[in-house]
């Protein structure tokens, strides 16, 4: 099951690397890593809750990046290994069928696949130090509530930050779109 959540989180990358680089619209952006790239429905609404949730959520996690990377801000990370932190913490703190620390070996892995030789152990760090010491966060997760099972990807649901669907604009820079 993990090999074909890690080929959702490869097409989530990708997808985040690009929303974050040129400022694709990411609908458009899932919608072609999906056709380039098909996956089955569930794993296809697993890339999409992701990217989605990320970019509804890139200010918290973005501070986090800056709180466990003092030396290093976000927006002078590479666009691999930030996208891969913004990615880890997005499942560690929103997506409860993702255990915490499978998040964390998860983004672990991308960064392996896709970053520099040393980004696996600067991912590794990060994670670490927010899986120790934020506490609060990680309560946010969501998905099952006590007695039954509710479908985590269903993004409309997800919560009221997630109300307005992200936009990117040129710049990179994430901005909330009117609906």
């Amino acid at each position: 099951m993990e090999s074909k959540k890690r080929d959702a989180r490869i097409l989530a990358l990708q997808a985040l690397f690009e929303i974050d680089i040129v400022g694709h619209e990411p609908e458009t952006v899932i919608k072609d890593r999906l056709e380039e790239n098909p996956l089955p429905e569930e794993q296809a609404e697993f890339v999409r809750h992701l990217v989605l949730g990320v970019l509804a959520n890139l200010k918290q996690l973005d501070s986090l990046i800056s709180k466990y990377a003092p030396a290093w801000p976000v927006q002078q990370l590479s666009y691999i290994d930030r996208n891969i932190l913004r990615l880890g913490l997005y499942e560690m703190g929103y997506v409860k069928e993702t255990p915490v620390k499978v998040a964390i070996n998860e983004a672990v892995e991308l960064a392996k696949l896709f970053g520099s030789d040393s980004s696996y152990r600067f991912v590794n760090g990060v994670l670490g130090a927010v899986f120790d010491n934020e506490k609060e966060f990680l309560k946010k997760r969501r998905g099952r509530k006590r007695g039954r099972a509710v479908n985590p990807y269903n993004f409309a649901t997800s919560g009221p930050q997630n109300a307005d669907k992200p936009s990117a604009n040129g710049g990179g820079e994430i901005r909330n779109k009117e609906v």
